[in-house]
């Protein structure tokens, strides 16, 4: 490989010895360095560093902790390349983002606890999923051992996406014979029956994310297979009333917008040998004003009991392209300066 020309030439470092770096596959340095070395420039503009590289040795120049922090980026990347894992974009700035917060650096797979072996979901999709941040990690670990998880917080946060490719992995090895995906459809007030169409068509609106996450693990005509032979189950959450699902993988998504009565239907429809999980965002309600939400109150009922989990995500575990990243940081920027909000 040739060595990279230096991409920021105009950029003031510090003068201190560069930080040298060895891989062992060559093979994999492309994945690692990204199409027309996109990945490096990202680094670099990202972490302020100049990134050279010659054969399978790579040259870190700038200051120490910005050299520590691409050094971690860089072992990160190469181990998830190495281990067949996905290194796009998101990857790249998931690596960055734990860099920017003090990740420990690690030589050896696993090292940094958050990126084990555990943590990689196997599904039939196009590559294994892997955890982007700590709280990803925890979340997997917890939904493969808890009969109960609760996964709230911001949109983005692989929340949804975990909890079907976990319950996929398990439909696939043996360990439930279904999946059951559910959501309130608060925006129809639950009165599908005004609208157009059969079932599947006034339902399917409110389910597109649950089919977008089973798309991404599993081939379309694959889902479909599922959805026919009704071992994969996708409906609203008023059709879960009165059944006893056992053996089944559930998942109760935008649980916010149920209301205690619902939430504790739900709850209660688990039946031998299966999970839920919950996902939901309590900052995003879109229940009738002065109505209580049933996540809320499931939060503070079951809290501390025996056999539930519940992670807590935030905005540091968002995965956004990072042209959404600088369209969002500048929408924050204008508002913060006209003192404007331009959602009123």
């Amino acid at each position: 490989m040739k060595a990279s020309a230096p991409r920021r030439p105009a950029a003031k470092v510090a003068a201190r010895p560069p930080l040298l770096l060895n891989f062992d596959d060559n093979r994999l340095l492309s994945q690692l360095f990204g199409e027309h070395d996109r990945h490096l420039a990202r680094i670099e503009k990202d972490l302020g560093v100049v990134v050279s590289s010659r054969g399978n040795r790579v040259s870190i120049s700038g200051p120490a902790a910005a050299q520590q922090g691409a050094k971690i980026v860089l072992t990160t990347l190469y181990d998830q390349a190495r281990r067949g894992l996905d290194v796009g974009d998101a990857a790249v700035s998931s690596a960055i983002r734990m860099a920017e917060r003090g990740a420990p650096a690690h030589a050896k797979a696993g090292e940094a606890g958050w990126e084990a072996d555990d943590t990689v979901i196997q599904t039939r999709g196009r590559k294994p999923i892997a955890a982007r941040s700590p709280n990803q990690a925890e979340y997997i670990r917890e939904l493969r051992a808890k009969e109960l998880v609760f996964g709230l917080g911001p949109a983005g946060t692989g929340k949804t996406f975990l909890a079907v490719a976990v319950g996929v992995s398990m439909l696939l090895e043996g360990r439930v014979e279904r999946i059951i995906l559910s959501r309130p459809a608060v925006e129809a007030g639950e009165r599908l029956g005004f609208l157009p169409g059969d079932l599947r068509e006034k339902v399917d609106p409110y389910m597109r994310p649950l089919y977008d996450a089973l798309y991404h693990t599993m081939p379309a005509d694959r889902v479909a297979r599922l959805l026919e032979s009704g071992e994969i189950e996708i409906a609203p959450l008023a059709f879960m009333r009165g059944r006893t699902l056992g053996d089944s993988f559930i998942i109760l998504d935008e649980a916010q917008n149920t209301t205690p009565a619902q939430m504790k239907m739900a709850l209660t429809r688990m039946g031998e040998n299966s999970r839920m999980v919950v996902t939901g965002d309590l900052s995003q309600i879109d229940l009738p004003k002065g109505m209580k939400s049933g996540l809320k109150e499931a939060v503070s009922v079951l809290a501390g009991m025996e056999g539930v989990a519940f992670l807590q995500f935030g905005q540091a575990d968002v995965l956004r392209h990072p042209l959404v990243t600088r369209i969002v940081k500048a929408y924050e920027t204008r508002e913060a300066e006209s003192g404007i909000d331009d959602r009123s």
